[in-house]
């Protein structure tokens, strides 16, 4: 017979609400590409990044794009912000004049 084996068990269990706990304090980021290539074309690339965490902690991160969406916050349900009237931009018109007229004379004759 071989050497003796112990089989030692944790004697600290954890319950799935602690796990929760732990990563949603701490965060878990999973990233991940998957790349179609035939002959050294690529055909098709697809980022894949998924981060856990509570919102405390993705704020802190600097992810609060919710905050931004109309469907999610009643603080971006605004109305949005009108344009200026063509009045109020004289230079940019008189630019946008000024870039026609190039382009017009960049335009050589068809010979026929």
């Amino acid at each position: 017979m071989g050497p003796q084996r112990n089989i030692t068990q944790s004697t600290r269990s954890a319950t799935l609400a602690d796990i929760l706990e732990r990563v949603l304090d701490k965060g878990v980021v999973i990233a991940g590409d998957i790349r179609i290539k035939i002959v050294d074309i690529e055909l098709l690339t697809i980022q894949i990044r998924l981060v856990v965490c509570s919102v405390e902690r993705a704020v802190e991160m600097g992810m609060d794009w919710w905050t931004l969406d109309p469907n999610l916050s009643k603080l971006a349900r605004r109305e949005p912000k009108e344009l200026p009237e063509p009045s109020a931009a004289p230079d940019l018109a008189r630019r946008v004049e000024q870039l026609e007229a190039l382009v017009e004379g960049m335009r050589a004759p068809v010979a026929g």
